[in-house]
């Protein structure tokens, strides 16, 4: 059993690199939208319920995927490394994982700011996550967000966790080579390659 956690600000490729990663690995893909987008037609963002059905939802699909058979899962997040309750949102999804020996994999992604706000606009990402398809709105939250949380390590040296840790630089790379430099760094078993 393996957890991959692909992490770093909005539109840089997580759930992107995520799927083309799944599909070569066998690993499934849980990018953070899945939980996000169906209670936003319940709830709004930032109302109690709305934080804790998205806590509670994916505890339980953790839960249910480290004691499956499946070979493991790709979990994408936009982390605010210097908010102590992210990384305490990381460390109990990967204690849930370990209590069942599965290894854990951290993959950061980072890319330039105009990289980040065209890919904002992809029809992949659209047609995933219908919270974006307000092109504006979600521009915004790009920029807002920019200066206000710190979601890539100034340097691969910054990051809590040293061990099965991937740095990527993906502005100008693409969501298939970032897949397979994350495959060869971690000697991840490619489907059909026994």
């Amino acid at each position: 059993m393996k957890l991959v956690i692909i992490f770093g600000p909005p539109a840089v490729g997580k759930m992107t690199v995520g799927y083309e990663l799944s599909q070569r690995t066998g690993l499934k893909l849980f990018h953070n939208h899945m939980t996000i987008d169906p209670l936003l037609n319940i709830f709004e963002w930032g109302q109690p319920a709305f934080h804790r059905l998205v806590a509670e939802f994916r505890r339980r699909i953790f839960e249910e995927v480290a004691r499956s058979e499946l070979p493991g899962l790709i979990f994408t997040y936009v982390w605010a490394l210097d908010h102590e309750s992210d990384k305490a949102d990381i460390d109990s999804i990967c204690d849930i994982f370990r209590a069942r020996g599965a290894e854990i994999y951290f993959v950061e992604l980072q890319a330039g700011l105009d990289a980040r706000l065209e890919r904002n606009q992809s029809d992949f990402r659209l047609a995933q996550k219908p919270s974006k398809r307000d092109i504006e709105r979600s521009r915004g939250n790009i920029l807002g967000w920019e200066g206000k949380y710190k979601m890539n390590t100034d340097a691969e040296s910054d990051f809590f966790y040293p061990a099965n840790y991937l740095k990527l630089e993906n502005t100008d790379l693409s969501a298939a080579e970032a897949a397979r430099r994350i495959i060869q760094e971690f000697g991840f078993e490619v489907q059909g390659e026994g």
